[in-house]
């Protein structure tokens, strides 16, 4: 199975409304980030389905490493930035 790309660095603030369905990219390669787009085929990893619970702003994960995806928890501040548009598993990386 493919690792996600990083497609940022920093986390992306959009705009949910409130039970409405998303499908977030897990995998990094979608050109609709933070949104799948279906570029995923064939890597192994799948988009997220998720519910907004409330309207209004929400900072979405753009390094595809957070603990709580779809949301950033600024897991980001220990992605290096030469890693961005790359594959990368921060859980693969000696501390």
């Amino acid at each position: 199975m493919a690792k996600p790309i990083v497609a940022a660095n920093e986390p992306k603030v959009v705009r949910l409304e409130r039970g409405r369905e998303y499908y977030f990219c897990r995998c990094g390669r979608s050109r609709e980030q933070p949104f799948c787009d279906g570029s995923h085929e064939g890597t192994g990893i799948e988009p997220m389905a998720f519910t907004a619970r409330k309207s209004g702003d929400a900072w979405l994960c753009m390094c595809k490493q957070s603990k709580g995806l779809p949301f950033c928890d600024g897991l980001h501040a220990q992605v290096p930035d030469s890693a961005v548009g790359t594959e990368f598993d921060l859980t693969e990386q000696s501390t």
